[in-house]
């Protein structure tokens, strides 16, 4: 039912197939990050076309709103969203302790336990409390294909000691994770945790390989949490160096075009983030000359597109002018328009990452990609 295959490597950049129960995943591959069931600013025909293979859903939010009985009644997450290809839904650890508030900033917003985490939610302050059974429980009721565990995510920077209690933590509920799964058409990854210290990346690292028999994957959480980017490449190394190769790779929440290939150079396999869809409804647009601001008044009469080597709906037919009009009028059109080409970036670098390692030539790309991806137009 579920599958990984090695294609091919170059240097320790993988080129990998994953088999789900509902599509094959070409790997490295890019997730869409699909918080509320739906990639915001754009319609799932459109995700279709340009190119993306698995989105993203987020536990935290889709169990606020609708509410896991809505999506249980509905037949499962696929059902309700109307998405018949590969969903990987998260924790909901991360926006627990990211988003969760206390009242009037008199209580904290979230109290840890060996039990769990017991929070506030950011839209009516009402109390929860995640188990690492009942986010397992969650996802089977979605139906997702692949699912995480609850794990305990630390911000930077950290007192050592603290991360190695959330280390700790961590594992014992990947472990009461493995034992409350129960359906078999489901792939549970581990999260290996251990902050910014390469001996607790080590350990975590090891120990959450204990649980090797149970897991299909290895997500690398607690990274893009505000440390330095030398560190998160170096935390990336460390860990995918101790990885079995047999098995995907994750990089939980990191996605800026730049880290994703220090990351696809060092091993990783998958990755997610808001920043194409976000930046794209801030008017801040991937091209392959560069980073463009649409607001800027340079674009008002420039009617070229907006990336003459873009294939996708937005740059075949529209100016950076109108384009910019559009953000400027802040019609809704923007954001679509916006969305569409800075996901069809990201696919297509993928798709050109997936295909220099076939060819041997994943440093060149590398170099070559990175001269450009950072220039601010």
């Amino acid at each position: 039912m579920f599958r990984f295959s090695l294609i091919t490597t170059d240097g320790k950049a993988r080129r990998g197939r994953i088999y789900t129960p509902h599509g094959v995943i070409e790997t490295p591959v890019f997730m869409p990050v699909g918080t509320q069931g739906t990639v915001k600013a754009i319609l799932h025909k459109d995700l279709l076309s340009l190119g993306t293979q698995i989105i993203l859903g987020n536990t935290y939010h889709l169990y606020l709103r609708p509410g896991t009985e809505v999506i249980k009644k509905a037949g499962g997450l696929h059902r309700f969203i109307s998405w018949d290809k590969p969903i990987l839904t998260d924790s909901g650890g991360y926006q627990v302790f990211s988003l969760a508030k206390g009242r009037g900033g008199k209580k904290p917003a979230v109290r840890i336990t060996e039990e769990g985490v017991e929070f506030r939610d950011h839209l009516g302050g009402d109390l929860h409390l995640f188990t690492p059974e009942r986010v397992i429980e969650i996802q089977e009721i979605f139906g997702s294909d692949i699912i995480m565990p609850l794990d305990e995510c630390v911000e930077y920077p950290v007192e050592k000691e603290y991360a190695k209690k959330a280390l700790e933590r961590t594992l014992k509920w990947l472990e009461r994770s493995i034992k409350a799964k129960r359906r078999e058409d489901q792939a549970l990854f581990g999260i290996v945790q251990g902050a910014f210290w390469e001996d607790l990346r080590k350990e975590a690292t090891l120990r959450t390989l204990a649980f090797d028999e149970h897991l299909f994957g290895y997500s690398i959480g607690g990274l893009s949490v505000g440390e330095p980017k030398e560190i998160m490449y170096e935390m990336t190394g460390v860990v995918c160096e101790l990885l079995p190769p047999h098995k995907p790779r994750y990089l939980m929440g990191v996605g800026k075009p730049e880290d994703i290939l220090e990351a696809v150079e060092r091993g990783v396999d998958m990755f997610d983030c808001v920043v194409p869809t976000r930046n794209a409804r801030t008017g801040t647009l991937f091209t392959s000359q560069g980073v463009i601001d649409i607001r800027h008044a340079k674009w008002k009469e420039d009617f070229s597109p907006l990336d003459p080597e873009c294939d996708c709906y937005t740059c075949r037919n529209f100016s950076k002018a109108y384009l910019r009009h559009l953000f400027v009028a802040e019609e809704i059109t923007a954001y679509v328009l916006n969305t569409i080409h800075n996901l069809r970036f990201y696919h297509k670098l993928m798709e050109d990452i997936r295909k220099a390692i076939e060819e041997g030539r994943f440093k060149e790309l590398k170099e070559d990609y990175l001269k450009r991806v950072s220039v601010k137009l």
